[in-house]
């Protein structure tokens, strides 16, 4: 894609919970829609990094900018206000509710100056919402328990692009889902992609869908940056021979005796 300004900077961010270094010196920027995928083994610091960007967690150094402003995000309702927006692994559905008022959680509208429900107006937007991003739900009065997890999780998403974020942080949005759910969501990934509607950085594990899906990818070990390359000029082969040589270290430096002290 074309160079474009950056909508999301991470300057030298570090975050420690008590002995433990999650994040050293993180370096990111995501620019006007970009799709960046990121990588990084389990303890990495990959979630840590997402939840001081959607505003849960504040570092211990370091700053993020935002459309070039430095900002000090004071809660994840902060981050929202500002377009930030988190698609977490467990999608913050309820179960019991229908599509459309899951849609409109914690935004529902209402009539005005009888302050009932607004439920033909959410419908009727659930449904354009849905149809313009191409997610197809054939029912949006059943509850959402009754969809496969690729549904639920493109709800999740579209609740988030009509919600006016214009930052979106997928954490895991393929996790524990089978080849056909997660094609939907990649699918939905690549339109998105492809209106330039959002910038998305999608935590993944698989390395084919990041070099499928993403503009770039950023590689995080050890809590800081080690790889950032457009995803045209990488392959699955060098990202996991950059993976492999990080196990072969950590081994050489167990049998050694001279591990780590921090993780």
């Amino acid at each position: 894609m074309a160079e474009s300004e950056d909508v999301l900077t991470i300057e030298h961010v570090a975050k420690r919970f008590g002995p433990v270094t999650a994040l050293r010196d993180v370096n990111l920027h995501l620019r006007k829609g970009e799709v960046l995928g990121l990588l990084g083994d389990n303890g990495a610091g990959k979630s840590t990094l997402m939840k001081i960007v959607s505003g849960f967690q504040k570092p211990d150094s370091g700053r993020v900018l935002l459309r070039g402003e430095e900002v000090e995000l004071r809660s994840v309702d902060h981050a929202r206000s500002l377009g930030i927006d988190c698609v977490y692994q467990d999608l913050a559905l309820i179960d019991q509710l229908p599509v459309f008022q899951n849609m409109f959680l914690r935004r529902e509208q209402v009539h005005r100056p009888v302050p009932f429900l607004a439920t033909r107006r959410m419908k009727q937007e659930t449904r354009r919402a849905l149809d313009a991003i191409g997610v197809n739900i054939p029912r949006i009065d059943v509850p959402v328990a009754r969809l496969s997890g690729g549904q639920r999780q493109a709800i999740a998403v579209a609740r988030t692009v009509t919600s006016d974020a214009d930052i979106i942080l997928l954490d895991e949005p393929l996790a524990a889902m089978g080849a056909k759910e997660g094609a939907m969501i990649l699918d939905l990934v690549a339109r998105l992609r492809a209106e330039a509607r959002v910038s998305i950085i999608m935590i993944a594990h698989n390395y084919v869908h990041v070099l499928e899906s993403c503009d770039r990818v950023n590689l995080i070990q050890d809590g800081h940056i080690t790889f950032d390359r457009p995803t045209a000029d990488t392959s699955v082969e060098e990202l996991n021979e950059i993976v492999v040589e990080e196990y072969r270290r950590a081994r050489l430096a167990a049998i050694s005796g001279d591990g780590p002290t921090e993780a």
